[in-house]
């Protein structure tokens, strides 16, 4: 599957990838921008707006692992890997090449 924004929003599969990849990216900039800039710039806004964008990915990706797991009947352990990598740095990033199949 392609990661083209047609097809992503078509299978629950590909929303929990597109899902997947953003909240990925706002983990990585709550962790490396939003957290620096509150604690060694004093500038705490930016940690306000981040974290709540990022705590919604993350809320939209744990019902999405949840739904295809269901559908396409996962293991529990492949499941529970897909949820755990997913307070990882870079882990759904890895959950993309290794998992979403």
């Amino acid at each position: 599957m392609s990661l083209t924004p047609g097809h992503l929003f078509l299978t629950s599969l590909g929303r929990l990838r597109l899902i997947g990849f953003l909240e990925g990216i706002s983990l990585l900039v709550l962790l490396g921008i939003a957290m620096p800039l509150k604690y060694l710039a004093g500038q705490p806004l930016a940690v306000r707006y981040v974290g709540m964008a990022h705590g919604v990915l993350f809320v939209a990706y744990v019902l999405l692992v949840i739904q295809v797991a269901i559908e396409r009947r996962w293991s529990f352990g492949k499941a529970l890997l897909a949820l755990a990598v997913s307070v990882l740095p870079f882990g759904t990033f890895w959950a993309e090449k290794r998992l979403f199949h």
